[in-house]
């Protein structure tokens, strides 16, 4: 097994995708000694609901999702995590628990930052805030935006829809903004069908559907979008 390098912020990759991106090298070094960078294995959780934040969390590679329980027991994923995105930004801010559970798709390293650190490095750079701020900003356009999803549009356009939203999810870094660029989506369809917001059967019957249309091909837990067009036509977007 390969041994876990602790990575250095004055090379990290995704500090350009990060509210740190601005960050002068003293200021760099004052993050690199006082943040802990940790490598999770797929499938581990990184905090849980109900616990109280005493930092922030920050995606170095791989990816996460956040997802809250119902009183059914059942999971509902809530958003994804890429590198350089922050995790517990909004219990931070506003002093209070955890409200989902962060758990790693694929092998995935973490770095941790004290809260005591973050806010001396975010009040020394008035930027970071408002990046933060920002953050905060998309994340409940993204949240009206699904609520307006769940209400107007059905299943097979909702279906559509997150593919597409997956398909740049899944891509490689390096290709992120190439549009027609396809990738492997590798989800199980549980998770799908969770995000979608309908039955696991009715995700089967209709990703069926749309291999048989020609809009996507499935090679074992893998979905390939062929049809990036069709895709959009059906999802109305």
């Amino acid at each position: 097994m390969a041994k876990f390098i602790d990575p250095f912020c004055t090379k990290c990759e995704a500090r350009k995708d990060s509210c740190f991106y601005m960050l002068q090298n003293g200021d760099l070094d004052f993050l690199n000694s006082n943040k802990v960078s940790t490598f999770y294995k797929k499938g581990q959780t990184i905090f849980y609901a109900g616990r109280t934040p005493t930092g922030i969390y920050c995606l170095l590679n791989g990816k996460i999702k956040l997802s809250k329980l119902g009183f059914d027991g059942k999971e509902q994923i809530v958003r994804f995590v890429l590198p350089g995105q922050l995790l517990g930004i909004r219990a931070l801010i506003a002093k209070r628990s955890y409200t989902a559970f962060a758990t790693t798709l694929e092998d995935s390293t973490v770095c941790f930052i004290d809260k005591e650190s973050f806010f001396k490095i975010t009040n020394k750079y008035p930027a970071i805030t408002g990046c933060l701020l920002s953050t905060l900003s998309q994340l409940l356009q993204e949240a009206e935006d699904k609520m307006t999803s769940m209400a107007q549009k059905h299943v097979r356009e909702r279906l559509a829809e997150n593919l597409l939203f997956l398909n740049n999810i899944y891509k490689p870094v390096d290709i992120k903004n190439s549009v027609e660029t396809t990738a492997s989506i590798i989800l199980p369809r549980e998770d799908l069908a969770n995000i979608v917001g309908t039955a696991t059967e009715t995700v089967i019957r209709l990703l069926s559907d749309f291999k048989n249309e020609k809009l996507i091909s499935i090679e074992g837990r893998k979905i390939i979008l062929k049809d990036i067009a069709g895709l959009h036509k059906i999802a109305r977007l």
